[in-house]
């Protein structure tokens, strides 16, 4: 019975108990599509790391202009920042089953993440999708998206390979990880 108290006192947010997922995949992986299937068949809520932020720039609080402004000198958001926001909205929400979506990004914000909030995922949901496929699905879907030229989206998904992996080596390692093969439309 140990362990059972363990998971539990593991995965509390203030008095609350909650089921973490983290969502990884490359960019034009289709991340976004499964979530909404997800939130629709098992009741989970969906939160963007990246929609928090911007929610958050737009609400013209400070907080949001430093992150502005952050994003602007190019700058990363401190691992911080992203969580407390996430940690806010779980908190917020009526709801004890979130998915994580484009976030951890990388060892420094998983480590953070995990010592912050004290949550340690129930799994880790991983779009495996070959870059060939990725880059098909981007420049296929060009609406006007200045980030969806092949250059750029190269640099992304090397950024992608070097950053994020790690997070899913090490989930992988405890077992966590679940993967998902997207293949193309016409198969």
């Amino acid at each position: 019975t140990a362990n059972i108290i363990l998971v539990v006192a593991e995965n509390m947010l203030g008095d609350k108990k909650v089921t973490v997922v983290f969502v990884l995949g490359g960019p034009g992986s289709g991340k976004g599509t499964q979530c909404s299937n997800i939130v629709e068949h098992f009741g989970f809520t969906h939160l963007s790391a990246g929609d928090l932020l911007r929610a958050e720039i737009k609400s013209g609080s400070e907080n949001g202009t430093m992150i502005e402004n952050m994003i602007k000198e190019g700058k990363i958001v401190p691992s911080e920042v992203t969580i407390k926001l996430l940690q806010q909205a779980m908190i917020k929400n009526e709801n004890d089953k979130f998915l994580i979506d484009g976030f951890p990004r990388n060892e420094e914000n998983r480590a953070a993440f995990e010592n912050v909030t004290k949550i340690s995922p129930a799994f880790v949901l991983f779009f495996n999708c070959s870059e060939e496929e990725m880059e098909r699905r981007l420049l296929g879907r060009n609406e006007g998206r200045v980030d969806d030229n092949i250059e750029t989206i190269r640099k992304r998904f090397k950024v992608f390979v070097e950053s994020s992996l790690p997070v899913i080596e090490y989930y992988d390692a405890k077992d966590k990880v679940k993967k998902v093969l997207l293949h193309s439309h016409n198969d």
